[in-house]
């Protein structure tokens, strides 16, 4: 071989190592309830579908999507609005997100049989919670965010802060020994929720106790009547109108709940029915600022 050939072949190995070393240092790989995604490090082309979750820490953190689930956005993000719109909280626009070209898909609950065809377009993780872990799983969907963008240290003084509100409010409750339903009206129909449920977060971060138990506990909730609730007397009452969060009415569950029975209750005479934000606790699901009105919420039963 002669000396020319040899230095040629020299060069363009060191040349292929560093273009592994540059690809390599470039991208990381990311866990979340899925498994795990190599992503490039810092994408510049986000899509989030499916939820409005990732969307709120997104904004958080001072990054800009290219394409977004337009409807039913919180007022804090009406701004993504005019962003690209890639389907609905239930279904995926493949074909917009394909011709958006992303580098990064952040996938949420609703959507979630819809992840081997978008990763087939671009890497994508999964943003979501399990009910009963809420505030464990939404930190580690923060901390996959904080890692991806490079957005470590802010991710982590937000999470400190917080634990803290947590915490404080937790001890206050603890120290009342406050019982309470958790409640969804749909329509005229009300339901139960236990400590197993979409608002598990209330009995294990708050550390509200149930008035009353269920051997049962439905997904959708237990339908009960006034009755019940007034047979149970919750020293508190949290209502979810689940109309009002998907944009069918306004101030129905207030009117529902204005009644004999209701104001027979504990709750009612030590002013502590709340009517939750419903869009923070259906819709924007462990998000940022959606996780800090929930602990407002929380905050204004004590």
């Amino acid at each position: 071989m002669s000396p020319l050939l040899s230095l040629f072949k020299t060069v363009f190995v060191v040349f292929l190592i560093g273009l592994s070393f540059s690809a390599s240092a470039n991208s990381i790989t990311v866990k979340h309830i899925l498994g795990t995604t190599e992503v490039k490090e810092n994408p510049q082309r986000v899509v989030v579908v499916g939820g409005h979750g990732s969307l709120d820490v997104l904004n958080r953190l001072g990054v800009k999507p290219v394409g977004v689930v337009t409807q039913m956005l919180p007022e804090y993000l009406k701004k993504y609005s005019t962003t690209a719109p890639v389907g609905s909280m239930k279904e995926v626009d493949f074909e917009k997100i394909f011709t958006l070209k992303p580098d990064l898909i952040i996938a949420e609950s609703r959507i979630i049989e819809s992840y081997p065809m978008l990763s087939k377009i671009a890497p994508t993780v999964m943003y979501m919670v399990d009910n009963t872990n809420y505030w464990g799983d939404t930190q580690k969907n923060w901390r996959m965010l904080g890692k991806i963008f490079d957005k470590k240290n802010e991710v982590e003084t937000i999470i400190a802060q917080t634990q803290v509100q947590l915490d404080q409010i937790k001890a206050q409750v603890s120290d009342k020994n406050l019982r309470t339903l958790a409640l969804m009206n749909n329509g005229n129909n009300v339901s139960m929720f236990g400590d197993k449920s979409r608002f598990a977060v209330i009995f294990d971060e708050f550390g509200f106790k149930e008035a009353r138990t269920s051997d049962t506990q439905n997904p959708h909730g237990n339908l009960i009547s006034f009755e019940f609730i007034a047979d149970a007397k919750p020293d508190v009452i949290f209502v979810l109108d689940r109309e009002a969060a998907i944009g069918m009415s306004s101030g129905k569950a207030q009117s529902l709940f204005d009644n004999v029975l209701i104001k027979s209750t504990p709750a009612y005479q030590h002013n502590r029915i709340i009517y939750l934000d419903s869009n923070s606790w259906y819709l924007t699901i462990a998000g940022m600022d959606a996780t800090q009105t929930m602990i407002n919420d929380m905050a204004s039963a004590i």
